[in-house]
């Protein structure tokens, strides 16, 4: 039996691995930046408390080729007032950790806005 080759993986540069940030959520300009530690197959979808540098938020879908992640991106549009196509998956999206664009949301969830709140990064709806 013969295998092919494998191709090498191609790392990513610098620039697309998205926005380094000094904790799980910064404003850029009009646009929320996430960074998440995603958990598939859960209870129920929610929103957690952070780790670390990465927001925790679970959702009911199972990780099938990026079907979570696809869940993931509605279940958010819905908490943050947005379409899910204001929701941009950075990196991610087959992995649980992942960097989300949010664009111009609407509403925050209460982790959020105490977290934006205590950085002096008001949110202005």
């Amino acid at each position: 039996m013969k295998t092919k080759p494998r191709k090498p993986r191609r790392m990513p540069s610098d620039s697309e691995k998205g926005m380094p940030l000094d904790s799980f959520c910064a404003m850029d300009g009009a646009t929320l930046v996430l960074n998440v530690l995603g958990t598939p197959s859960a209870g129920c979808d929610a929103i957690g408390q952070p780790k670390g540098k990465q927001l925790r938020i679970s959702v009911t879908a199972t990780p099938v080729a990026g079907r979570a992640t696809d869940h993931m991106v509605r279940y958010l549009a819905g908490e943050f007032g947005v379409t899910p196509d204001a929701i941009e998956v950075v990196f991610g999206r087959y992995n649980i950790n992942k960097q989300l664009r949010i664009r111009a949301p609407q509403s925050l969830p209460a982790v959020i806005a105490k977290h934006l709140a205590q950085d002096n990064l008001t949110f202005d709806s």
